[in-house]
């Protein structure tokens, strides 16, 4: 997700928060801005035409050749690219950001828009005197565009975000005796959705709100000067006290204090809190590599995937990027899934979704097979192509073949912006925020989160009742608590992999909706550990790989207690009888596996159709925890590359 610096003290923002940028870049971004604030005047600026052309260029201010007169006296310097960009574009600001002691800096990665000067944050109000960065989602933004536009509002952004900085700026003009802090809190009771704010304003200067619904916020309290970030990373060289907001809270910053109170202006009671890690230790958040960070992520991330889409309390899916096509996807005779790598394995459980949820036949195929086979596709058809970057290059060629035949194409990809997000008729993004390992594990839940909704949708007042639906939502609903349950696992999972990290060959075994997540952990232990590894469905090992079984082949047979649940502990049994060894994934609370089993990694109880979700969490700790042991670069495994833009 996106990265939120604040400060206000006396010393000169611009640096520390330039800084505070740079300290959350470890995620990668596509743009990043500040904004500081400086009273009526831009002061140390010359009223030179080159230099007014440089003001129109770099800077977010109105000033004209009077005396660079700048009313709203909030200061905004943003750009496309990393932290190091927007580090050249303050260096030749001329020093319209220079001398201010208050301001917020924002790391973007983008959501609404694509990646550009204009899209970046901080985004201001019209007069140019509110300055605003946000983190999250504003699910209501498009009905508030277009009731702001009516009011006048014009705007220069694609963004979600832009619509709430007009919304703050339009109630405090038309609500008699509204300040600064109540338009606020006015607009969160307003917009939908999950945030993590940061605002200024000239017209209440020296004074910094912050909000939290979703989307982490701190605040660094130091000597005389106060910190706000979306984690700890730029707070830590400064001070250790912090105060966490919680959901719903808001922190009202000034100069000699704070003050934490909910959206609906009652006091909040927070204690400090200190930091207990050190500096060189944040970078990756205090994880060894991205990729167990990533693993770590993951409940948080399909609460995103989820937030403002399961409306557990209308009993329904609600997916904004295909509303508007969603009975011609219901209609459809036929679906073809299209995509590479983890996302084909992603694609392969959407397929188990979708034909039993929606009795839809659904195809998977190998994107960059597909168009050397002469497909059979045209109207009628629907294909949905899954990518993580959005620019997967055989993924784009299926994806325009099928466009060609006339069948209506769907993306689900994390990218906005991406070529994929073009070029789709319509689409899901998966809002996992940047991956940067390159081992895929985040992307590939919140790919299976998506197919999840889209299978429920598709069933919706067709093939499913209203209580198998909420059932189902309730199951969603659950999700990532379970995650939290098995990543305290961690470390048996880790003991386990002490004891198979010289392996040369790995067997993974599963069944039914388990059966794809045997390939992907296959995968993921070819991908980072270079330990050979074959996925099979249970049922085929009789079929060739039994041939292969010994003490020195261990085989991983994901075993939840479903229907095929006696027919896997049968695989498990011919698997012991050939001297194999057998690493089980299992339901929790399952004595009996544990008698057959070398060793057991548990699960949650859960639906068929949510195992998936949970029985890849260990394989990608097992995954990581072998190559790690084994000393591989997790994060930058050889040979690969995070998106394969070539065929």
């Amino acid at each position: 997700m996106c990265g939120i610096v604040g400060y206000i003290g006396q010393q000169e923002a611009a640096p520390l928060l330039l800084k505070g940028l740079q300290r959350l870049e470890y995620r990668g971004y596509d743009s990043a801005g500040i904004a500081v604030q400086h009273g009526g005047r831009c002061e140390g600026v010359g009223a030179t035409g080159e230099v007014l052309g440089a003001m129109n260029d770099v800077l977010g201010v109105r000033c004209d050749e009077k005396g660079m007169e700048d009313d709203a006296g909030v200061r905004v310097v943003k750009r496309k690219g990393n932290v190091a960009s927007l580090g050249k574009a303050l260096a030749g600001s001329n020093g319209a950001v220079s001398g201010a002691t208050m301001g917020i800096g924002h790391t973007r990665w983008a959501t609404h828009g694509d990646p550009s000067d204009r899209n970046a944050h901080p985004h201001m109000s019209a007069d140019g005197s509110i300055a605003l960065i946000h983190n999250g989602i504003i699910e209501n933004h498009a009905a508030l565009r277009v009731e702001l536009g009516k009011h006048g509002y014009e705007f220069v952004s694609d963004t979600d975000s832009e619509v709430l900085v007009h919304l703050i700026d339009h109630l405090w003009k038309s609500i008699p005796f509204m300040n600064f802090e109540g338009a606020v809190r006015e607009a969160l009771s307003i917009v939908d959705g999950a945030y993590g704010i940061c605002v200024i304003s000239s017209r209440e200067p020296d004074k910094l709100l912050v909000a939290r619904n979703g989307s982490p916020l701190v605040i660094g309290v130091g000597d005389g000067e106060y910190f706000v970030a979306s984690d700890a990373a730029p707070i830590v060289e400064h001070t250790r006290r912090v105060v966490y907001l919680s959901d719903g809270e808001m922190g009202v910053i000034t100069r000699d204090g704070y003050t934490v109170k909910s959206i609906g202006n009652i006091v909040c009671e927070k204690g400090l809190t200190e930091l207990d890690f050190d500096l060189e230790e944040i970078e990756k958040a205090g994880f060894e590599h991205f990729m167990l960070k990533e693993i770590f992520e993951q409940p948080e991330v399909m609460q995103d995937v989820m937030r403002g889409r399961v409306r557990l309390d209308e009993g329904r899916i609600q997916l904004g990027g295909i509303a508007d096509q969603l009975e011609r996807l219901r209609e459809a005779k036929r679906i073809v899934i299209c995509a590479c790598g983890t996302s084909w394995h992603a694609g392969l459980i959407g397929e188990y979704l979708i034909e039993e949820f929606a009795r839809i036949p659904v195809e998977v195929d190998y994107a960059s097979e597909f168009r050397y086979r002469s497909p059979i596709v045209g109207p009628g058809d629907v294909m949905i192509v899954i990518s993580q970057s959005g620019e997967t290059a055989d993924t784009l060629a299926a994806l325009r073949l099928a466009k060609e035949k006339g069948a209506m194409v769907v993306g689900i990809c994390n990218v906005v912006g991406s070529t994929i997000a073009r070029e789709t008729d319509c689409g899901m993004y998966t809002h996992a925020g940047p991956e940067i390992g390159v081992a895929s594990t985040k992307a590939f839940t919140a790919q299976v989160i998506v197919l999840t909704m889209l299978a429920l949708a598709l069933s919706k007042d067709r093939t499913m009742t209203d209580g198998e639906v909420m059932d189902a939502l309730r199951c969603l609903n659950d999700l990532p608590e379970r995650v939290k349950r098995i990543l305290d696992y961690n470390g048996e999972i880790q003991s386990i992999a002490e004891e198979y990290k010289d392996a040369r060959n790995f067997l993974y075994l599963g069944r039914g909706y388990n059966f794809p997540v045997a390939l992907e952990g296959a995968l993921k232990l070819k991908e980072i550990s270079y330990i050979h590894a074959e996925g099979y469905p249970a049922a085929e090992m009789k079929h060739g790989p039994i041939a292969l079984i010994d003490e020195e082949m261990p085989v991983v047979v994901i075993a939840p207690k479903d229907d095929t649940y006696q027919k896997v502990l049968s695989n498990i049994q011919e698997v012991k009888a050939r001297g194999g060894r057998v690493i089980a994934i299992a339901t929790e609370g399952d004595e009996e596996i544990r008698e057959l089993a070398d060793h057991v990694m548990y699960v949650p109880e859960g639906k068929a159709f949510m195992m998936p979700l949970l029985t890849v969490i260990p394989l990608q700790l097992l995954s990581y925890y072998v190559a790690t042991l084994r000393g591989c670069d997790v994060d930058r495994p050889r040979n690969l590359a995070k998106s394969v833009t070539v065929e």
